[in-house]
């Protein structure tokens, strides 16, 4: 059985990058998987500050895919 889990608003949406279920890593609190994933496009530079405090996962994704901020150079 597969199980996907791409909407927060279906079943099994815990599972989402989306789902508000916050975590700390690091001594860093991250609102949701999706904010980290998308600040580690930036790790080391001013960027990660920008994406931690997003309200949203999906402004954060909006942001994290910006092309007008540089990624870090090894995350292709």
């Amino acid at each position: 059985m597969t199980i996907y889990f791409y909407s927060t608003r279906e079943q099994y949406g815990c599972f989402s990058n989306f789902s508000p279920h916050g975590f700390q890593l690091d001594s860093v609190w991250w609102t949701t998987s999706e904010h980290y994933f998308q600040a580690q496009k930036f790790a080391g530079t001013p960027y990660v500050e920008i994406i931690k405090p997003i309200k949203t996962s999906r402004e954060a994704t909006n942001k994290g895919r910006d092309r007008t901020l540089l990624l870090r150079l090894d995350w292709e």
